[in-house]
């Protein structure tokens, strides 16, 4: 008969040991046999007449180790359920090399396996209110709703050619040559045609672009015509390495070879139906009003993920789970797709660590709670998402949405990513009932610089 033992060997990690003997295996042995020799093909002998022992001789070695393998997995197996063990991922070998396992001296083998035991805790962030966190309150400023009525007429603008610069919403084609600080052309430097908004240049370079003809050129020194951003973009562009310091202080010489102007489009209902077809709007107020509520909800959710991040934080960082570190990086460097040196898996430690506790959290929220995603809200959620990804042209209850939903709902990885979405949600919204929820007004500037706990779930 089969034994299993279990010694503990350190923080929640145990040793299992397994013992097999004869009477475990070998009936499974000759079964397997059997099996393979009714369907081997060797020359010279008619299919399922091949004699047990030419099969034993061939491929003996290879089925006794598997079957004894199988045993001892069905035995590991069924001790780690019988016994509930709330285990880490899968037993780890503490066998280095193979065991010298011969079919013609069967014996009883013994095989040594170490798991890693899931702690149990409390959420205690999530006790008696004890968590306070701050909402932040992005106020909408008529500047806010100026700058993106503006936008937006300019991006339903017509274009026409235009003589000179005029206003920093023009575009303009140029040609960059690199040069020396007074302009003349570099032999076998950067050349490169491109175009660009007036207002990516910095105030200094605008001032000199403008009431520019097409043909004209001014000198720019590369580092000091953009803002960090635009100038990572524009190096990109030229082929210069990010992050180049030196690049950043060559000259180039820039010539105009196109001026666009953009026609604003005038605030009326054509206009309005374009921007917010399903809205039934007439009025430059009503547009007005639209636009500062949707503003208003893309900061209401940005404000909401960020005071989620911040619940994220504190319920990893705060909850206390005493985890077997040692067991957890013996199992990185094996439990993976491909083996890592113990340095890599020291390195990865502490992001599979903060990943690992928010797992165990999330999961106990979730069981604990009893909170669930049924098949029809992800429909639901999977149908909005499709709505909201065409825009108009989706009409609810076309034919082709049907389908493309049904072969949407047929990928698991979508269906996987939506239910975890979902329900990631769902945890956030009951936990957010559990912590003190303070209101703060903020400008969307200073909210935008707040310091960013950086954070792993997925949202």
């Amino acid at each position: 008969m089969a034994t299993v033992t279990r010694e503990n060997i350190g923080l929640l990690n145990d040793k299992i040991t397994v013992k097999v003997s004869q009477e475990d295996y070998l009936p499974n042995f000759d079964k397997a046999v059997k099996q393979f020799s009714k369907n081997a093909n060797i020359p010279g002998f008619r299919k399922g007449m091949v004699p047990a022992g030419m099969i034993k001789k061939m491929h003996g070695a290879a089925i006794f180790g598997d079957e004894v393998l199988k045993t001892v997995e069905k035995e590991l197996m069924g001790y780690v359920q019988t016994e509930k063990l709330d285990i880490f991922g899968q037993p780890l070998s503490l066998e280095k090399t193979a065991k010298d396992l011969d079919f013609n001296q069967p014996a009883e083998y013994t095989f040594e396996f170490e798991v890693g035991l899931k702690p149990a805790f409390e959420v205690t962030p999530l006790e008696n209110n004890k968590t306070t966190l701050t909402k932040y309150k992005v106020a909408v400023t008529d500047e806010m709703v100026n700058d993106e009525v503006q936008r937006l007429q300019l991006k339903g603008g017509k274009p026409s050619e235009g003589e000179a610069v005029s206003t920093e919403d023009d575009i303009i084609n140029v040609t960059f040559e690199e040069a020396d600080a007074k302009g003349n052309v570099a032999e076998g430097g950067i050349k490169k045609e491109t175009s660009l908004l007036v207002k990516y240049f910095t105030d200094a370079v605008q001032a000199e672009l403008k009431g520019k003809k097409v043909n004209e050129s001014i000198v720019i020194e590369l580092g000091k015509s953009f803002d960090e951003q635009r100038l990572a973009w524009v190096s990109k562009d030229l082929g210069i390495e990010a992050g180049d310091k030196e690049a950043a202080k060559k000259h180039f010489n820039l010539t105009i070879t196109k001026i666009t102007l953009i026609e604003k489009r005038e605030l009326n209902e054509e206009f309005f139906k374009e921007v917010y077809p399903a809205d039934n709007i007439t009025t430059e107020e009503a547009f007005r009003a639209k636009l500062k509520e949707e503003i208003a909800k893309y900061w209401d959710s940005e404000s909401r993920n960020h005071m989620h991040n911040d619940l994220f934080e504190v319920l990893v960082h705060e909850t206390p789970i005493e985890l077997p570190k040692d067991f957890l990086k013996r199992w990185l460097q094996v439990g993976g797709e491909k083996p890592k040196t113990a340095e890599e898996a020291e390195k990865e430690f502490p992001s599979f660590d903060h990943q690992l506790r928010w797992t165990l959290i999330s999961d106990k929220l979730v069981r604990d709670n009893k909170l669930e995603v049924s098949f029809e809200d992800l429909k639901e959620n999977a149908k909005q998402k499709v709505l909201g990804y065409y825009g108009g042209a989706a009409a609810d209850g076309a034919e082709w949405l049907d389908s493309y939903l049904d072969r949407l709902l047929q990928d698991e990885k979508f269906v996987d990513q939506t239910y975890r979405e979902m329900i990631t949600a769902k945890l956030f919204d009951w936990a957010e009932a559990k912590v003190n929820v303070k209101e703060e007004e903020i400008k969307a500037e200073e909210f935008v610089n707040l310091p960013h706990k950086h954070h792993h779930h997925e949202h």
